[in-house]
């Protein structure tokens, strides 16, 4: 029992004698980390890069035309544009190894028609340039 005089109860001992300023930093409570808040991580203060939606559509023929279609961001800006296949080539070359492979590919096999085809007119010139000699001759 603690002893009690005039009704009151008798004082504690006090725990340091320090006043509290001037308490060395292990006695103040530790800080702890605020909880995370939940929702979106906050964005990147790093300014966005706008993109620009350019659309290059070349078809071509197996007869060797090409034609370069441009559209930016849905509206046709150029459409019908007659292009040599030699600037269709190296355009590929210039961007991709994988994409110039892929157009390669088709004018290798434009390349292979077309001399089939010279050959065959070759050949029927050379009949036709025989029957004009043979008209000449008679």
């Amino acid at each position: 029992m603690s002893p009690v005089t005039e009704g009151k109860p008798a004082e504690q001992p006090e725990e340091s004698a320090v006043p509290a300023e001037a308490a060395p930093a292990e006695a103040a409570p530790a800080e702890t980390p605020a909880p995370a808040k939940r929702g979106r991580k906050p964005g990147s203060t790093a300014r966005k890069t706008r993109t620009v939606e350019l659309t290059l559509t070349v078809t071509g023929t197996l007869d060797g035309e090409w034609q370069a279609e441009l559209s930016h961001s849905g509206s046709r800006v150029v459409q019908g544009l007659q292009i040599p296949a030699a600037a269709v080539s190296r355009a590929a070359a210039e961007l991709h190894e994988d994409i110039s492979k892929a157009i390669e590919s088709v004018l290798d096999v434009a390349r292979q028609q077309h001399q089939e085809r010279l050959a065959e007119l070759e050949a029927e010139l050379s009949k036709v340039k025989q029957a004009l000699a043979d008209l000449q001759e008679g």
